[in-house]
């Protein structure tokens, strides 16, 4: 999306109970919350998922919305391999 159309676009982004009085790119991105009832870090949260999950997660959710499709595909299988050798380490 090109950054003129934030704007346009802003009574689209991320869920109704939520109070977005302006874009933010810092807090609530438009590749996260976008068109979305929740955004990543809401579910990261309430899932009380680990750092490398969450981060599959923030990856996933936005593929093919910030950068390359496939890059953020390898970097969220790649957060994925972390967690499992991880978990076979443990046990």
């Amino acid at each position: 999306m090109k950054k003129g159309h934030a704007r346009r676009h802003y009574e689209d982004m991320c869920n109704d109970e939520k109070d977005y009085n302006d874009f933010d790119p810092v807090n609530h991105p438009l590749h996260y919350c976008e068109g979305r009832k929740y955004e990543p870090i809401d579910v990261i949260e309430d899932w009380k998922l680990d750092y490398c999950t969450g981060n599959a997660l923030k990856y996933i959710s936005r593929a093919g919305r910030k950068n390359d499709e496939v890059e953020d595909l390898q970097k969220a299988v790649f957060y994925l391999n972390r967690r499992i050798q991880q978990i076979k380490k443990k046990g």
